[in-house]
């Protein structure tokens, strides 16, 4: 009987170790399907991180005036069907980014030695621009999103709708800049003709 015992003890025992064994096999399966899965979230991060660095340098460079769209489009990164590649609103995109740029510097500049502009009025300016500039880099943003054909699921006619948003949302953008700067300029000429401040208005404005 005790024999019996003993050998029914072990065979409950191997049967329990052999179910052990299977789960912990299981587990380590899926442990493994998780550190890959976990690989692929965190290649995708690094991934996505190195798409928008780059669109931030690339918008660097091109304010700078050392990037071309040649460049921009056709080093790899913007793989996606020719139509939508070579867009004709792509370029116009762009155009419009470096020319609020420009002439947000250039306009901000004038208003900074203008003696006429309170300390708390620059910065208001200031804060204007920076406004649009940070607006402007989202759209940047968002159009090497749509033109990168491994970061978005979208239809080639998706993506031209996109790019055309994208499009007139940065010429509204160009379009305020410069409604904003007439105003600001005009306010400017009208404090100086009342001061009869003449070199100002000759130097800074070209008005006499």
């Amino acid at each position: 009987m005790k024999k019996l015992l003993t050998i029914l003890l072990c065979s409950i025992l191997s049967v329990t170790q052999g179910h052990s064994q299977a789960a912990e096999t299981q587990q380590l399966i899926i442990n493994w399907k998780k550190l890959n899965q976990l690989r692929q979230i965190l290649d995708n991060m690094y991934w996505g991180y190195k798409v928008l660095d780059r669109g931030y340098t690339t918008i660097k460079k091109i304010s700078e005036g050392n990037y071309t769209l040649h460049q921009l489009f056709f080093d790899g990164l913007m793989a996606v069907n020719p139509a939508v590649r070579n867009y004709k609103r792509i370029p116009y995109i762009i155009d419009y980014q470096k020319l609020l740029l420009k002439e947000y510097k250039r306009a901000y500049n004038r208003f900074r030695q203008d003696p006429g502009f309170k300390p708390e009025e620059l910065e208001y300016l200031g804060h204007v621009y920076s406004f649009l500039v940070k607006a402007s880099l989202q759209n940047i943003d968002e159009l090497i999103m749509v033109i990168t054909a491994t970061k978005l699921r979208m239809t080639d006619d998706e993506r031209m709708q996109a790019i055309d948003r994208i499009f007139y949302d940065m010429e509204n953008k160009v379009v305020f800049l410069r409604t904003f700067n007439n105003s600001t300029q005009l306010l400017a000429i009208q404090r100086a003709r009342s001061r009869n401040d003449v070199r100002t208005m000759q130097q800074l404005y070209r008005v006499n």
